[in-house]
């Protein structure tokens, strides 16, 4: 398992992979849209570090062709601090940004944080369940009925920390700050675009309204599941 670097610039490459490494994580890299998606599909990498302004297929939509067949965590580098982009990013299925020019021990910071949401799923964590939605912290493994739903780390470890407390009323700060981490940057418009999904794909799996929002209290599950 290694984290595939995606950047047609060799030495922003070459300092990821440094940054990487020097972090303990094993790496590969690619130069274009066209190489990530092949190493994607070959390498299984556990996590992919991608740039948005490649040269043949932009990151977004490297991103959205992953996205239709696997759940590997992805964190975007973008040269853009545009608000519009980054949602466009968390809402096609990153799980985070880092802004050009960054600093490499940021960047390590957030790919471990990324690998250790995505890895909330470890063994021995017990199987939650509410209503007809069961999680299988162990197996990672999210069902809705009969319906198999395949989750981001992110919004895994979002339906797990409700899953955990599904009578409790969760503050939306409590929810980053579990996440993210306590003093993160990121806002409330990064957590909305990641529950935007995860309601998305609960929908489809027959569990539309699943998450409630009661404003200005936080998010829960819907009691009205735990009677189905």
């Amino acid at each position: 398992m290694a984290i595939l670097i995606v950047d047609d610039d060799p030495r922003l490459r070459d300092l990821v992979r440094l940054a990487l490494e020097r972090a303990g994580l094993t790496t590969l890299t690619a130069a274009d849209g066209r190489s990530a998606l092949i190493h994607a599909a070959r390498e299984a990498p556990e996590m992919i570090v991608l740039d948005v302004g490649l040269p043949d297929i932009d990151g977004f939509e490297v991103c959205r062709r992953i996205r239709a067949t696997s759940d590997v965590p992805i964190l975007f580098l973008t040269a853009r601090d545009d608000e519009i982009d980054r949602i466009l990013g968390l809402e096609l299925g990153a799980d985070d940004y880092v802004t050009k020019p960054f600093s490499p021990r940021e960047l390590s910071a957030r790919v471990k944080a990324i690998l250790k949401r995505s890895g909330a799923a470890a063994p021995g964590g017990r199987p939650l369940a509410h209503g007809a939605i069961r999680l299988d912290p162990a197996a990672r493994a999210c069902r809705v009925g009969v319906a198999d739903v395949a989750l981001t780390g992110t919004e895994f470890r979002i339906l797990e920390l409700l899953l955990a407390q599904p009578a409790r009323l969760l503050p939306r700060l409590r929810l980053i700050e579990s996440i993210w981490g306590a003093g993160s940057p990121v806002s409330d418009r990064t957590l909305d675009s990641h529950l935007r999904n995860l309601r998305a794909k609960l929908t489809v799996a027959g569990a539309p309204e699943a998450i409630e929002t009661l404003h200005g209290q936080g998010l829960r599950l819907s009691p009205a599941l735990a009677a189905e």
